[in-house]
This record gives C-alpha cells, structure tokens and sequence, in this order.
C-alpha cells in the first residue's frame, strides 16, 4: 500500500467515526433520563461480571509498557486491579445518581404578550476526547458524555489500547441492551497521530474538542482544530501566605498542596510569603517542603532566610514542575502577591491563606484564575471535592466553560418560545 492510498483511507475513516457519530448525537438528545442511567448501572455491573477478561486486556498493556519506554508512575496510572475496576465500576453508578442536565429550565419568563419563554439546558453534540493512557478516563469520559445527552470520540494513549477497547465493548454491550447507538461511544482504533488531525478539520460533525495531556498536545489541538477547544495548557498553581496567616495553617496547607499529589494539575507549583512574616514563617515552610525532598527556588530574600535554597530563575516562576521542586517568593504586599499570580500563573487554582476577610475579599476577586481558595489547599480544584460527581478535565478557558467540567459544563442551551398565535406588531 502506498502512502498515499494509506493516508487516503485513514482520512475516510477518520469521516466515518465523524460522520456516525453525528448521526448518533441526533438520537442521544431525544433519550430519557432513565435510559442513560439504566446504561451507567449496567456498564458497572459488566466491568465486575468481567472482571478475569479486562485484566488480561490490561496484561497485554503493562506488558507491552516497555516497547513505549513508560516510567514506573505511568504503569501504575496504567494497571488495573480488582479494587481499580471496582472504582471504575462505581464511578459509573455514581454518575447515575446526579441529576440529568438535559432538559434543565435554566431560566423562564412570560412576557407582557403571553409569550413564555424558557432557556433550557440541550447536549453540546459530538466531542472529540483525547486523553493520556488511564483505561478509568475512557469509562469517566464515557459516561460523562452519554449521561449530558452527547455523543462521544475516544481517542485515548496507544499505551493503553487493549484495556480501552475492552471498557468500550463492554459499554457496547451496555447500550445494546437499553437502546443506546453504539456509534455515540466510538474508540479511534489507529494509533497514527494523522487520525488526530483530519478528525480537527471536521468541524462539519464535531462540535467541540477536549484535549487532556501534556502541553504540547493541547498546543497542537488548540492550533489546529476547527471547532471549539475545551483546555487547560498548565496548571502553574500559587499558594499565598498573606501577613496575617495563621502558621500552623500556612504550613498545613502549603505541604497538602504541594506534596499530597504532585504530579497532578491542581498542585502547587509557587509559594508566595508576605515580608511582614518572611522571618518566622519562611524557614518553617521551607523546611516542612525540603524535609518532603522539595527542592527550594527562591529569590534573594529566600536564599537568606533558607540558605539550603537554589536561587530561581525567571522561567522558575512560569513552570509546572510536577513534581519535587517549588519556586518560593517574598512579597511586600497583597497587591504584588496578585500582580505575580497574574503575571507568572495558568489560570487554573490560587489559594490565600490570611485572617483579614478584606484580604480575602480582594484576593477572590482579583485574582483570575479559574478556581481561587481561601485558607484551603489547591488540590481541592476538583469535580468530586466539589461535588459535580466525575469530571472530563478542568478548563482554564473563560469560554465555554470553567474549571471543573462535569456534567453541565457539557452541555448548552437553546432558548424555546411557546405561544398562542402571537405575531410581532
């Protein structure tokens, strides 16, 4: 096969998930509430009725782990185990459980001339979904998108091709059974990165595309797609211990968000410390992260107070490090505080750890970001902690939608106008 005919057919395969997904997502806004759900429980009651077939899927992939050089961390994200697919299993009853958004009066009103008019909450339509090689996100991903009336594209990691596959048949046979089209759940079956990019041509069928992974993948979704992209470049992620910060809290906090997980999105990357207490509680921080084997980057007044500190660079202050490594700043004031949140951050998490409610008050609102805490950790930037049940990924976009993604931030709405013959004068 030459590479032309080669390209040639990958490109109309490519239009075909397109285009049956298309015609899926017509079906999916017209299902009821039930039948969504029915398909959740059973899926989940699948993956543990076939716990024995999805693990030897898995097997395939771990095996195959090192022919794609993956670290140790990422053949843990990638194995499963009886206690991961149970998870899986009730990660899909719990999104069961959540109100369905389809349908939802957002707002009505009747009008002088007896018109009511509503505003009601409709399915986004075809998302295109890529993802890192974690087989849970294809059954999250999934079930977030059928439960908000929408049809769905998989486009996971090669590194987890088995594993995904399997999830999917499973929810296959799922959806047969309660009337659900197959072609609204669909997994990209070539691993050619070509796939990805006549699929970003097609904004004909997709209505809007989520890329989660590394940077340069989202930089290559956002440059090329011709729909809408739904993202998060980096999570760049600040904790501010403001001049009134209780100390205890202040190391509580800035330990929980940088060390409880850090190679996540909402983990803190950049430590900012009032001047007012940079004596005290400067060394004491410092010394919690460095006794975690958190490696310190500060300026000049940081290198004083913590001598066991690295100086940092410029670039030090715009990175997502994710992992052992935090940049550490003094700062006169709230306002330099701010101004270096918004300077340097990614506009994903921020938190204040203060006693003064104006403080507070002022950091919340100037700060732009799109999930701002006050005396809380970063690491609580989340759908679960913040009760929206599962998420597809948190966005740092103002448009469409806005940190956490669950089940509404994937959907829209239509404006719908009933009458009684009213004609426009």
């Amino acid at each position: 096969m030459s590479v032309g005919e080669s390209l040639s057919e990958l490109k109309a395969y490519c239009e075909d998930v397109a285009r049956r997904a298309k015609a899926a997502s017509a079906k999916m806004s017209c299902l009821l509430g039930r039948q969504k759900n029915d398909w959740l429980r059973l899926a989940a009651k699948l993956l543990r009725d076939k716990e024995k077939e999805l693990l030897e899927a898995n097997e395939r992939d771990v095996g195959l782990a090192p022919e794609f050089g993956l670290t140790d961390a990422q053949v843990d994200r990638l194995r499963l185990n009886p206690n991961r697919i149970e998870a899986i299993a009730r990660g899909l009853e719990e999104v069961a459980q959540l109100p369905d958004p389809v349908g939802q009066v957002i707002w009505s009103s009747i009008r002088p001339n007896g018109l009511q008019v509503q505003k009601v909450r409709v399915p986004l339509g075809v998302i295109f979904f890529i993802y890192e090689s974690r087989p849970n996100v294809t059954a999250d991903a999934a079930a977030l998108c059928v439960k908000s009336g929408n049809a769905v594209i998989l486009r996971g990691g090669k590194e987890a091709a088995h594993s995904s596959q399997k999830i999917v048949d499973l929810l296959w046979e799922a959806a047969d059974q309660v009337g659900i089209p197959r072609d609204a759940i669909q997994l990209l079956i070539t691993a050619d990165r070509q796939a990805v990019g006549y699929l970003l041509q097609m904004s004909q069928y997709i209505d809007v595309v989520i890329p989660r992974g590394g940077e340069g993948l989202i930089r290559r979704v956002t440059e090329e797609a011709k729909m809408p992209v739904i993202k998060h470049f980096t999570g760049n992620c600040h904790v501010y211990l403001d001049a009134t910060a209780d100390p205890d809290m202040a190391v509580k906090i800035t330990v929980n968000a940088k060390c409880q997980r850090m190679g996540v999105c909402n983990a803190a990357e950049s430590l900012l410390i009032h001047r007012a207490v940079a004596d005290s509680l400067l060394p004491r921080v410092c010394a919690a992260l460095a006794q975690r084997g958190i490696e310190i980057r500060g300026c000049p007044e940081t290198l004083r107070l913590f001598p066991q500190a690295k100086p940092a660079t410029e670039e030090d202050y715009y990175t997502e490090y994710l992992g052992p490594i935090i940049s550490v700043k003094v700062v006169d004031s709230l306002e330099e505080a701010i101004a270096h949140i918004n300077h340097y951050g990614s506009h994903h998490t921020e938190a204040i750890v203060t006693r003064d409610l104006q403080a507070a008050r002022r950091f919340v609102a100037e700060v732009d970001s799109s999930a701002v805490m006050v005396n809380a950790s970063t690491r609580f930037n989340d759908g679960y902690e913040f009760g929206l049940g599962a998420e597809i990924g948190i966005s740092t976009d103002k448009f469409h939608a806005r940190g956490p993604c669950g089940l509404e931030e994937l959907t829209s709405y239509k404006w719908i106008v009933f009458g009684d013959g009213q004609v426009r004068e």
